[in-house]
């Protein structure tokens, strides 16, 4: 996958008899961000709400995507940093759900560069990222393919995720079409070359793409990831 300016950076692939749209930054040349709730404490639940809010400081969303697992009041499941402030503490122990599949990880990011690392590997780093969402789980982890994936299962999903490749380009992918974990870490690994990929959610999975003309607004959700432009003066 070549590198992309802005405009171009959202496009429609297709593997293994599936659909997916994957939209591809240099976190070097993007205002990447975190976002979860207004300075108020409100949580923002969606793009709309916080599309507003961005507008209100002259600022509007290139991309967003839900960005990690959340509780039912749209807490964050497990570590959650935005600006440089843990607003939820790393989850190492184990427990029911996807978010447990261990293992999980985090996607993290700040100073022009992005990751993706597994929650334990994560925790012994002493990384300070500014901005963090820990999701689970894994889907690559080092080139390999996560060890509970089944290639014939029959769990089909839409499915949305990271990856950062070989180059520190950051890869958003959500599927459009119902898909398996096992052919979703294919394509995060051999399409998007993503030694490191990890899930975000399925289901509920959304995203916003001003520039396809897309914006999910099905469900509720708590952490959101996006790309942030300045209005012009």
């Amino acid at each position: 996958v070549e590198a992309q300016e802005n405009n171009e950076a959202c496009r429609a692939l297709e593997f293994r008899d599936a659909h997916y749209t994957v939209c591809t930054f240099d976190p070097a040349r993007t205002d990447l961000r975190l976002f979860h709730a207004d300075a108020a404490g409100e949580t923002y639940g969606g793009f709309d709400a916080l599309t507003r809010g961005l507008w209100r400081r002259h600022a509007f969303l290139e991309f967003a995507m839900n960005a990690g697992m959340y509780h039912d009041d749209l807490s964050p499941v497990g570590l959650f940093i935005e600006n440089g402030v843990e607003k939820r503490p790393l989850v190492l122990s184990g427990g029911y759900g996807n978010f447990h599949l261990l293992p999980n990880g985090v996607f993290h990011f700040g100073d022009g560069k992005a990751g993706v690392t597994e929650a334990g590997a994560y925790a012994r780093s002493g990384l300070k990222p500014r901005f963090a969402t820990q999701s689970g789980p894994m889907l690559v982890i080092d080139n390999a393919v996560h060890p509970r994936f089944l290639p014939d299962s029959d769990s089909l999903k839409i499915r949305n995720g990271v990856g950062v490749d070989v180059h520190g380009r950051v890869h958003f992918a959500i599927s459009d079409d119902r898909v398996r974990f096992y052919d979703f870490a294919l394509l995060l690994r051999d399409v998007l070359k993503s030694p490191n990929a990890l899930y975000f959610d399925g289901t509920i999975s959304s995203a916003l793409m001003p520039r396809l003309g897309r914006n999910d607004r099905l469900f509720p959700m708590g952490p959101i990831v996006g790309v942030v432009s300045r209005l012009p003066e």
